[in-house]
């Protein structure tokens, strides 16, 4: 038994690692341009939008991991039913409760780590993903100096370079315009320069060469006018906000704080629901894992001489539409509507029962697969559709 329970866990993984992959690719790829747009309208380095992605990978894993799991193991049976594969396991006295104790094992190694992800991981990274966002948005993190236009540094002096090199090392073609207070006005032109660090944090040094600076100030009868082949340049950084600290948000507290919040009387009626149903979402969005081998084999063995792959399409479909569910829920949960514990558990144990109906009709009742009549009814609704649009084609040559 032990071989076949290794085949087994080689075709489940192959499909799983895979979907969970091209999963968390697919959602990075829809997010990755919204932000590098977003990074390039705020001026900051190119390098933050990839700190960005890895800070929103663990929030991909919380629905990218499920889907995994499910299409792995309905793939693995799909195949060892359309191969016949099945019925010989079956055929030797192997029942589906013994074939399920492998999918069972990859699901309690997948539900651990998801619930270590979404309870306490994705918190974490989520606050780190809303602190880049608050320092691009204020310049923290330093926004680059574009090339041809004019860059305010702070609110007293303005930069401007025609040419950069070595990647921001040499600056050539310089403007720089300042004014230090006290009615004074600097402005110099120079060929080239560097920016270059000093022992106190918030002053850098910008070093220019072969260059003319001019200085007014209301004591001068005329501007100073200075010629120069080096000019060191002091530039004041501008002070920046801090961003407020972690916990603000639900979505940034792991299960214990939330936990705790949920059970503290001295924290408002409101803190206490939307703590409370952020909570159960995350729980029962683990649990769920536990339903998906059931559903896979309800889906995964088609009838007899059927080669549809309607069960995988909606394997996707009950798996997304049960988490926006469950999002609805906690949001219903949090307004104090409803009893969190109804709003998120009431849907779980529906669709608990939905889904051991279907394993029990697929298990233990001779022909009772219930993707047997969901197919019959597609193929119908195919049929009528197909028949409709000849019909629809004579109808405008007819009027034409």
């Amino acid at each position: 038994m032990k071989s076949i329970d290794r085949y087994f866990a080689r075709l489940i993984a192959v499909p799983l690692f895979s979907t969970l992959v091209i999963a968390a690719m697919l959602l990075i790829l829809d997010r990755m341009l919204r932000l590098f747009d977003f990074v390039a309208t705020e001026g900051g380095p190119v390098s933050v939008v990839w700190k960005m992605l890895a800070n929103l990978l663990p929030e991909y894993l919380g629905l990218g991991i499920p889907i995994g799991l499910m299409l792995g193991i309905l793939l693995a049976f799909r195949r060892l039913a359309t191969s016949s594969e099945l019925d010989v396991l079956r055929g030797v006295g192997m029942s589906y409760g013994r074939l399920l104790r492998v999918p069972y094992c990859y699901t309690i190694v997948l539900a651990a780590a998801n619930l270590a992800i979404v309870g306490f991981v994705q918190p974490y990274a989520r606050y780190a993903y809303e602190g880049l966002r608050f320092e691009l948005r204020s310049g923290a993190l330093g926004a680059s100096i574009k090339v041809g236009e004019f860059t305010n540094l702070g609110d007293k002096m303005t930069l401007r370079i025609e040419q950069s090199l070595d990647d921001g090392r040499r600056l050539n073609g310089i403007f720089v315009h300042a004014t230090p207070g006290n009615g004074q006005d600097v402005s110099v032109t120079a060929e080239s320069g560097q920016f270059l660090r000093t022992d106190d944090p918030d002053v850098i040094i910008f070093r220019l060469t072969n260059g003319t600076l001019i200085h007014n100030a209301p004591g001068y009868r005329t501007p100073r006018v200075l010629t120069f082949t080096a000019h060191d340049l002091p530039i004041d950084l501008p002070r920046f906000e801090q961003f407020r600290p972690r916990g603000e948000e639900n979505i940034e507290r792991n299960l214990i704080e939330l936990a705790r919040i949920g059970r503290d009387p001295s924290a408002s009626e409101q803190l206490r629901d939307t703590s409370r149903s952020a909570f159960h979402f995350r729980v029962v969005e683990v649990a769920t894992m536990f339903l998906l081998p059931l559903l896979a084999i309800a889906l995964g063995v088609p009838p007899k001489r059927s080669t549809s792959a309607l069960g995988v399409f909606l394997s996707i479909v009950i798996i997304v539409t049960y988490h926006k569910v469950n999002q609805y829920a906690e949001s219903i949960g949090g307004l104090g509507r409803v009893d969190p514990i109804i709003a998120l558990w009431g849907p779980f144990l529906l669709l608990t029962a939905l889904i051991v109906w279907m394993y029990y009709q697929t298990a233990y009742v001779p022909g009772g697969q219930p993707i047997g009549a969901l197919e019959r009814v597609f193929g119908k609704a195919l049929k009528s559709i197909v028949r409709l649009i000849p019909g629809l084609k004579r109808r405008r040559e007819v009027r034409a």
